[in-house]
Protein backbone atom coordinates (compact mmCIF):
# COMPACT_ATOMS: atom_id res chain seq x y z
CA UNK A 1 0.00 0.00 0.00
CA UNK A 2 1.21 3.18 -0.89
CA UNK A 3 2.46 5.77 2.13
CA UNK A 4 1.67 9.10 -0.36
CA UNK A 5 -1.56 10.46 -0.76
CA UNK A 6 -1.46 11.05 -5.08
CA UNK A 7 -3.21 14.22 -6.99
CA UNK A 8 -6.02 12.74 -9.24
CA UNK A 9 -5.30 11.92 -12.56
CA UNK A 10 -1.50 12.64 -11.83
CA UNK A 11 0.53 12.05 -14.99
CA UNK A 12 4.41 11.38 -15.04
CA UNK A 13 6.33 11.56 -17.83
CA UNK A 14 9.32 9.75 -18.31
CA UNK A 15 11.53 10.50 -21.38
CA UNK A 16 15.13 9.90 -22.39
CA UNK A 17 17.26 7.38 -24.28
CA UNK A 18 17.72 3.99 -24.54
CA UNK A 19 19.32 2.73 -21.16
CA UNK A 20 19.19 5.26 -19.17
CA UNK A 21 17.33 4.03 -16.82
CA UNK A 22 13.61 5.56 -17.41
CA UNK A 23 11.96 1.87 -17.35
CA UNK A 24 13.59 1.02 -14.16
CA UNK A 25 12.36 4.53 -12.40
CA UNK A 26 9.07 4.55 -13.79
CA UNK A 27 8.33 1.10 -12.11
CA UNK A 28 10.55 2.31 -8.82
CA UNK A 29 7.76 5.48 -9.33
CA UNK A 30 4.75 3.62 -10.11
CA UNK A 31 5.25 1.21 -7.35
CA UNK A 32 5.95 3.77 -4.21
CA UNK A 33 2.49 6.05 -5.46
CA UNK A 34 0.40 3.00 -6.67
CA UNK A 35 -0.08 4.14 -10.19
CA UNK A 36 -0.14 1.98 -12.89
CA UNK A 37 3.55 2.48 -15.06
CA UNK A 38 2.73 1.96 -19.23
CA UNK A 39 6.16 1.92 -21.06
CA UNK A 40 5.42 3.28 -24.62
CA UNK A 41 8.50 2.09 -25.90
CA UNK A 42 7.12 -1.45 -25.87
CA UNK A 43 3.95 -0.47 -27.87
CA UNK A 44 6.48 0.43 -30.61
CA UNK A 45 8.43 -2.86 -29.88
CA UNK A 46 5.30 -4.39 -30.26
CA UNK A 47 4.31 -3.44 -33.49
CA UNK A 48 7.40 -3.84 -35.13
CA UNK A 49 7.09 -7.53 -33.43
CA UNK A 50 3.71 -8.11 -35.15
CA UNK A 51 5.00 -6.34 -38.83
CA UNK A 52 7.72 -9.52 -38.95
CA UNK A 53 5.32 -11.84 -37.90
CA UNK A 54 2.95 -11.04 -40.78
CA UNK A 55 5.86 -10.59 -43.09
CA UNK A 56 5.93 -6.93 -43.59
CA UNK A 57 8.93 -5.00 -44.20
CA UNK A 58 9.43 -1.67 -41.72
CA UNK A 59 11.16 -0.02 -44.97
CA UNK A 60 7.72 0.48 -45.84
CA UNK A 61 5.07 3.13 -44.23
CA UNK A 62 2.12 2.00 -45.61
CA UNK A 63 2.77 -1.63 -45.33
CA UNK A 64 2.94 -1.19 -41.29
CA UNK A 65 -0.05 0.99 -41.50
CA UNK A 66 -1.90 -1.46 -43.21
CA UNK A 67 -1.62 -4.01 -40.29
CA UNK A 68 -2.14 -1.58 -37.46
CA UNK A 69 -5.28 -1.70 -36.70
CA UNK A 70 -5.81 -5.18 -36.50
CA UNK A 71 -2.95 -5.37 -34.31
CA UNK A 72 -3.71 -2.83 -32.12
CA UNK A 73 -7.50 -4.89 -31.59
CA UNK A 74 -5.44 -8.04 -31.54
CA UNK A 75 -3.49 -6.66 -27.62
CA UNK A 76 -4.04 -5.83 -24.43
CA UNK A 77 -1.64 -3.77 -22.83
CA UNK A 78 -1.46 -3.32 -18.70
CA UNK A 79 1.10 -2.15 -16.72
CA UNK A 80 2.85 -5.24 -16.68
CA UNK A 81 3.37 -5.33 -20.86
CA UNK A 82 1.55 -6.50 -23.83
CA UNK A 83 -0.56 -9.50 -24.12
CA UNK A 84 -1.59 -10.53 -27.57
CA UNK A 85 -4.96 -11.93 -27.97
CA UNK A 86 -5.57 -14.19 -31.14
CA UNK A 87 -8.72 -16.23 -31.27
CA UNK A 88 -9.48 -17.74 -27.47
CA UNK A 89 -5.56 -17.90 -26.86
CA UNK A 90 -3.50 -15.53 -24.80
CA UNK A 91 0.16 -14.82 -25.75
CA UNK A 92 2.03 -12.50 -22.98
CA UNK A 93 4.89 -11.55 -25.37
CA UNK A 94 6.09 -8.83 -23.53
CA UNK A 95 9.33 -11.12 -22.70
CA UNK A 96 10.13 -11.40 -26.59
CA UNK A 97 9.56 -7.18 -26.99
CA UNK A 98 12.45 -7.08 -24.27
CA UNK A 99 14.96 -8.52 -27.11
CA UNK A 100 18.14 -6.44 -28.63
CA UNK A 101 16.18 -7.45 -32.35
CA UNK A 102 12.76 -5.72 -30.64
CA UNK A 103 14.51 -2.68 -29.61
CA UNK A 104 16.29 -1.70 -33.21
CA UNK A 105 12.53 -2.53 -34.86
CA UNK A 106 10.70 -0.22 -32.38
CA UNK A 107 13.62 2.77 -33.53
CA UNK A 108 11.89 2.31 -37.03
CA UNK A 109 8.50 1.59 -36.16
CA UNK A 110 8.79 5.06 -34.12
CA UNK A 111 10.45 7.14 -36.67
CA UNK A 112 6.98 7.05 -38.94
CA UNK A 113 4.99 9.54 -38.41
CA UNK A 114 1.27 7.97 -39.74
CA UNK A 115 2.37 5.38 -37.06
CA UNK A 116 2.93 7.40 -33.79
CA UNK A 117 0.32 9.37 -34.98
CA UNK A 118 -2.23 6.85 -35.03
CA UNK A 119 -1.07 5.09 -31.65
CA UNK A 120 -0.95 8.84 -29.85
CA UNK A 121 -5.14 8.18 -28.88
CA UNK A 122 -4.42 4.60 -27.51
CA UNK A 123 -1.44 5.89 -25.38
CA UNK A 124 -3.39 9.06 -24.46
CA UNK A 125 -6.71 6.90 -23.23
CA UNK A 126 -4.94 4.37 -21.11
CA UNK A 127 -2.99 7.58 -19.24
CA UNK A 128 -6.74 9.50 -18.67
CA UNK A 129 -6.82 8.14 -15.44
CA UNK A 130 -3.35 8.64 -13.90
CA UNK A 131 -0.22 7.22 -14.85
CA UNK A 132 3.17 6.96 -15.25
CA UNK A 133 4.70 7.17 -18.93
CA UNK A 134 7.92 6.72 -20.04
CA UNK A 135 9.22 6.91 -23.96
CA UNK A 136 10.91 9.50 -25.64
CA UNK A 137 8.63 12.00 -26.53
CA UNK A 138 6.05 11.74 -23.44
CA UNK A 139 6.67 14.88 -21.95
CA UNK A 140 6.40 17.12 -25.53
CA UNK A 141 4.02 15.00 -27.38
CA UNK A 142 2.15 12.03 -25.91
CA UNK A 143 1.30 14.21 -22.57
CA UNK A 144 2.38 17.69 -23.21
CA UNK A 145 0.15 18.27 -20.25
CA UNK A 146 1.44 15.91 -17.73
CA UNK A 147 1.96 17.40 -13.87
CA UNK A 148 5.00 15.99 -13.62
CA UNK A 149 8.02 15.51 -16.49
CA UNK A 150 11.06 14.46 -15.89
CA UNK A 151 14.22 13.92 -18.75
CA UNK A 152 16.77 11.33 -17.48
CA UNK A 153 20.09 11.00 -19.33
CA UNK A 154 23.14 8.81 -18.56
CA UNK A 155 26.55 8.78 -20.82
CA UNK A 156 26.63 6.49 -23.58
CA UNK A 157 29.56 4.32 -22.07
CA UNK A 158 27.35 3.86 -18.90
CA UNK A 159 24.03 3.03 -20.84
CA UNK A 160 25.79 0.61 -22.91
CA UNK A 161 27.09 -0.77 -19.59
CA UNK A 162 24.00 -1.13 -18.01
CA UNK A 163 22.35 -2.86 -20.71
CA UNK A 164 25.39 -5.48 -21.40
CA UNK A 165 24.36 -6.62 -17.13
CA UNK A 166 21.25 -6.63 -17.99
CA UNK A 167 21.75 -9.45 -20.86
CA UNK A 168 24.70 -11.16 -18.99
CA UNK A 169 22.26 -11.29 -16.08
CA UNK A 170 19.71 -13.40 -18.14
CA UNK A 171 22.26 -15.74 -18.88
CA UNK A 172 22.58 -14.22 -22.65
CA UNK A 173 26.00 -13.34 -25.11
CA UNK A 174 26.23 -9.51 -24.92
CA UNK A 175 29.44 -7.48 -26.64
CA UNK A 176 29.90 -4.35 -24.74
CA UNK A 177 31.21 -2.38 -28.15
CA UNK A 178 28.20 -3.60 -29.68
CA UNK A 179 26.01 -3.17 -27.45
CA UNK A 180 27.42 0.36 -27.95
CA UNK A 181 27.66 1.32 -31.03
CA UNK A 182 23.78 -0.26 -31.22
CA UNK A 183 22.85 2.19 -28.86
CA UNK A 184 25.05 5.27 -30.84
CA UNK A 185 22.91 4.44 -33.98
CA UNK A 186 19.68 3.90 -32.16
CA UNK A 187 20.47 7.68 -30.28
CA UNK A 188 21.07 9.27 -34.34
CA UNK A 189 17.98 7.85 -35.11
CA UNK A 190 15.74 8.91 -32.85
CA UNK A 191 17.33 12.47 -31.84
CA UNK A 192 17.27 12.96 -35.72
CA UNK A 193 13.85 12.17 -36.96
CA UNK A 194 11.42 14.83 -37.79
CA UNK A 195 8.41 13.20 -36.13
CA UNK A 196 8.32 13.62 -32.40
CA UNK A 197 12.16 13.36 -31.99
CA UNK A 198 13.79 12.84 -28.56
CA UNK A 199 14.28 15.95 -26.72
CA UNK A 200 13.55 17.25 -23.58
CA UNK A 201 10.51 19.26 -22.40
CA UNK A 202 11.07 23.06 -22.15
CA UNK A 203 9.64 22.46 -18.53
CA UNK A 204 10.96 19.11 -17.75
CA UNK A 205 13.61 18.18 -15.03
CA UNK A 206 16.45 16.80 -16.09
CA UNK A 207 18.26 13.94 -14.72
CA UNK A 208 21.95 12.67 -15.26
CA UNK A 209 22.05 9.47 -13.88
CA UNK A 210 25.30 8.48 -14.83
CA UNK A 211 26.95 8.18 -11.44
CA UNK A 212 23.59 7.94 -9.54
CA UNK A 213 22.10 4.79 -8.03
CA UNK A 214 18.35 3.89 -8.81
CA UNK A 215 17.41 4.94 -5.22
CA UNK A 216 18.80 8.44 -5.14
CA UNK A 217 17.26 9.25 -8.77
CA UNK A 218 13.70 8.00 -7.18
CA UNK A 219 14.36 10.00 -4.08
CA UNK A 220 14.93 13.38 -6.41
CA UNK A 221 12.00 12.55 -8.29
CA UNK A 222 9.50 12.09 -5.19
CA UNK A 223 10.59 15.34 -3.49
CA UNK A 224 10.27 17.44 -7.17
CA UNK A 225 6.26 16.01 -7.20
CA UNK A 226 5.87 16.57 -3.09
CA UNK A 227 7.51 20.42 -3.45
CA UNK A 228 4.81 20.67 -6.20
CA UNK A 229 2.01 19.46 -3.80
CA UNK A 230 1.28 16.68 -6.43
CA UNK A 231 1.88 13.95 -3.74
CA UNK A 232 1.54 14.09 -0.02
CA UNK A 233 2.90 11.88 3.11
CA UNK A 234 -0.68 10.01 4.56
Amino acid sequence: MSSWQVSEGLQIAIDGPSGSGKGTIAAMIGKELALPVLDTGLLYRYIGWRAEENGVTLADENAVLSMLDAAVAAMDWQAKGIVFVEGDEEKDCTSLLRSESAGSRASKVAAMPKVREALLGVQRDIAKLGCVMDGRDIGTVVLPDAQGKFFLTASQRERARRRWSQLKAKGEEADLDNIAADLKARDARDTGRDCAPLKKAVDAIHIDSTTMCMDDVVERVLNVLERRKLINKK
